[in-house]
Formats: structure tokens, C-alpha cells, sequence
């Protein structure tokens, strides 16, 4: 009979990818922040109203908040009409190549959750 030998826990910060995917859940896995990104992953843009509107369980202070989190990581971009002064919300393109991840993760629900 052979023996296993245990292996010892691996820690993150023994990786240097690891790091990127830490730094990568910090920013969507924080509360709301899937939320919004995959709402902005269905359309061009979106008005503040339609975001609150699709995360109603999220307040407007806290949309605000992670819209602003989002919009400092080069996630998402506010965007002002200069006639109407209406603000709107997209993602850039960092924020648009997470689209096929998050499709994969509504395949990934849709089966299992």
C-alpha cells in the first residue's frame, strides 16, 4: 500500500496569476457589481432609472457607489448628453470583454442554481 503524502494548502499569494484572480473577484464579486455589469452587457447603454430599475433591491446610494467604483476600475463609463444633461452608463471595452464570461456564468446558473 502506498502512501499519500498530504500537500500542504496552497496560498494565493504563492502564484502570481493568482493575484490577478483575486484582484479580478475583489472588483465582480463584490455585492451588486455583477449585477450591473450584466445589466450593461444586454444593452449600449443605460440610464441611472433603468439600472436602479433591473437591481431593485439595490438603493440608489449604493448603485451610485459601485457605478463609481466600476467607472474608477475602467469598467464602466457615465456618459453626459450635452443637450438633455441625461446621464448614462456603458461599459468600456474592458468592461465588454467580461460579457462572455458572464454569459457563461447565466449557462452555468440556468443548469444549476
Amino acid at each position: 500500500m502506498t502512501q499519500v503524502k498530504a500537500k500542504k494548502p496552497c496560498k494565493p499569494e504563492d502564484y502570481e496569476l493568482c493575484k490577478h484572480f483575486i484582484n479580478a473577484f475583489q472588483i465582480i464579486g463584490k455585492k451588486w457589481n455583477g449585477l450591473i455589469i450584466s445589466s450593461l452587457c444586454d444593452t449600449e447603454d443605460m440610464r441611472f432609472k433603468d439600472l436602479a430599475h433591473c437591481i431593485e433591491a439595490c438603493s440608489d446610494r449604493v448603485l451610485v457607489e459601485r457605478l463609481k467604483e466600476l467607472e474608477e476600475e475602467k469598467i464602466v463609463k457615465r456618459s453626459v448628453d450635452g443637450e438633455t444633461g441625461i446621464i448614462s452608463y456603458s461599459l468600456t471595452e474592458k468592461g465588454s470583454d467580461l460579457k462572455p464570461v458572464f454569459d457563461q456564468v447565466h449557462n452555468w446558473a440556468d443548469k444549476w442554481v
